[in-house]
Formats: C-alpha cells, sequence, structure tokens
C-alpha cells in the first residue's frame, strides 16, 4: 500500500527533466549520508542536520522518485534493490561535484589560480611571453591557459565566459565590454627586396595604390586597419592572397605575391624590407578587454592591474 501511494505521488510524466532535477538534487546528498550509514538519526548527526529534517527529506525523495529506496526497521534502515542501484549513480554525482568544486576553488586561489588570457596571433613571439614573465616574477605559481586568435574570436570567447582577459586591436568599443588602451604599434609596408620601392626609407601608402596586396582573413583587426588606411589614402587594395599568420605573410611577400601591411617582426626577416608610411598615419591600438559586470578572482584582478600598469610599455 505504501508503495502505491508513492507511486502516485510521483512526478507526472509530462514534468520536464530539469523540473525533476531541481527537486532531487537537494536531497541527493542527504540520501547519500543515509545511506552509508543505515540509521537516520547517526546520519543527521553526522550531517548536523535535525533529523525530523532529514526524515522528511527520505519520505519525499521516495515520493518524486515512486520508488521506495529503503526497507524501515525502526530508526535503522537498509536499501532496497532500487536503493542500491539509485547510490551508485548519486555517489558519482556527487563526487563529480566534489571535483568541480575543488576546481573552482583552485583557479580563484590568490597564488596559484588560474588566469584565462586571449591575445593576436602577433603578440606571440615576444610581447605575451615577456608580459607572463615579468608578471610570474612576482606571482610565480599562478597558472595561466592561453588562447592565440584574432581579434573577433576572442571577444566572442570573452562574452561567452571562456576567457578573462584578451590583448587585442583594435581596441574594442562595445557596450558589454570594458577595454582600455595600452598602446601603439606602427605599421609597416613590406615589400619584396626586389621591389622598386625597396630601395626608400619611407614611402606615402598611395603609392602602393597599383600593388597587389597580402592581407589577413576578413574578421582580423589587421584586416580591417588595412582596408580603412588604404581607404584613407584614396584606393581600394587589390587582393592576392588572404591569410591567418602575418609571418606567413612575409613569406609570401618575399616570393614576390605582394606587399603587405604589417606590424614590426620579432626577427628580421630576409627578402624583404620594410618601410616607414608617413601618409596616412599607419599603427594600430592594442589594448586589454574584458567583460563589463564579470567578477574577478584574485589572480585575474592581479594580472589586470599589471597589464595596466604596462600603459605605453607594453610592446618590446
Amino acid at each position: 500500500m505504501e508503495h502505491q501511494q508513492r507511486s502516485q505521488a510521483r512526478l507526472p510524466p509530462s514534468s520536464d527533466t530539469e523540473d525533476m532535477v531541481m527537486s532531487l538534487a537537494p536531497r541527493l546528498a542527504y540520501f547519500a549520508g543515509v545511506a552509508r550509514t543505515e540509521h537516520v538519526t547517526r546520519a543527521a548527526q553526522e550531517m548536523d542536520v535535525p533529523q525530523s529534517t532529514l526524515s522528511r527529506a527520505m519520505v519525499r525523495l521516495e515520493q518524486d522518485l515512486g520508488v521506495d529506496l529503503f526497507a524501515r526497521i525502526g530508526r535503522t534502515v537498509s536499501l532496497t534493490p532500487a536503493g542500491r542501484t539509485f547510490l551508485g549513480s548519486v555517489e558519482r554525482a556527487l563526487a563529480e561535484i566534489r571535483r568541480a568544486a575543488d576546481e573552482v576553488r583552485a583557479d580563484a586561489d590568490p597564488a596559484t589560480g588560474k588566469v584565462a588570457f586571449g591575445f593576436l596571433h602577433t603578440m606571440g613571439s615576444e610581447t605575451v611571453p615577456g608580459l607572463i614573465r615579468a608578471f610570474r616574477a612576482d606571482h610565480p605559481r599562478v597558472r595561466f591557459s592561453l588562447v592565440q586568435n584574432y581579434g573577433e574570436a576572442m571577444i566572442e570567447r570573452l562574452r561567452a565566459g571562456e576567457l578573462d582577459l584578451c590583448l587585442t586591436s583594435p581596441v574594442p568599443d562595445a557596450p558589454d565590454l570594458v577595454a582600455r588602451r595600452l598602446d601603439e604599434q606602427k605599421l609597416r609596408l613590406v615589400v619584396p627586396a626586389d621591389h622598386p620601392l625597396a630601395a626608400r626609407r619611407r614611402v606615402r601608402l598611395a603609392e602602393a595604390a597599383e600593388e597587389s596586396f597580402v592581407t589577413l582573413e576578413p574578421g582580423y583587426g589587421l584586416r580591417r586597419i588595412t582596408d580603412d588606411l588604404c581607404q584613407e589614402a584614396g584606393f581600394k587594395p587589390r587582393i592576392a592572397f588572404e591569410g591567418e599568420e602575418a609571418e606567413t605573410l612575409r613569406g609570401l611577400v618575399a616570393a614576390g605575391l605582394g606587399v603587405a601591411l604589417l606590424p614590426p617582426p620579432a626577427f628580421p626577416r630576409p627578402g624583404v624590407v620594410e618601410l616607414t608610411v608617413t601618409a596616412p598615419r599607419a599603427a594600430r591600438e592594442i589594448g586589454v578587454a574584458w567583460l563589463d559586470g564579470h567578477p574577478d578572482t584574485p589572480p585575474v584582478a592581479a594580472f589586470k592591474k599589471f597589464l595596466l600598469s604596462r600603459r605605453g610599455n607594453l610592446l618590446p
């Protein structure tokens, strides 16, 4: 009779699965404690909850499931076959919750926590390694999860909560983001070593109007800057190749496929000459961005403060 009453009280079949989880979740730890001790009073003492609370929770759990989980003899209980099956899954779920709690606590630890940091491909060879090395001089055990990508992709990951901070260009202007300008990087017109302009040190961008350009793909910040500078110089660039990495473009320039507007290389590249652009002013702003209203863990706050302290002195 008791089992029939519980079956009638179970959640209706039309109930959403999420409703079932919300109903059961708060009582799972209670269930595991009672199952472990096989004694309601002892379990209540170990978990420091009133015995009446624990008893009601177990009755409600069985009602919600529509299954007897315990056989009761006074205050002593033993698991039914259904209860034993349920316990295995509950213990795995609780272990996963404990693991997740330990992980997020570890990531937030001021001394050993984690910073999820995104940065542009062109920042990867010197700028970011130098920044992390300098930061870890005072925070030697802070861990980094690094993502190297183009600007729009990093902003998407920032909004998705996958990144804490990102170093990007142009500096984004969006209502859901906070962005701070950190530095400026001059761009150069890169030409093949045997190009007619290679004997020059300076050039106006309009002088390259008839050249083929090799550029980054649409969506990259540097591509947008290239298009804007060419428009300001009075022409639309003729694109010979679109790539994903600045050093690949330098190689293609050396091979004679075209010219490119690029930031300075980490190391000199043979086969190309890099010219200062006198007009229009060719530079890109580098900034750090984060999600507005997103609370920082101590290691993220420390690294953010460090980056902001490098304003005007970010680049090697």
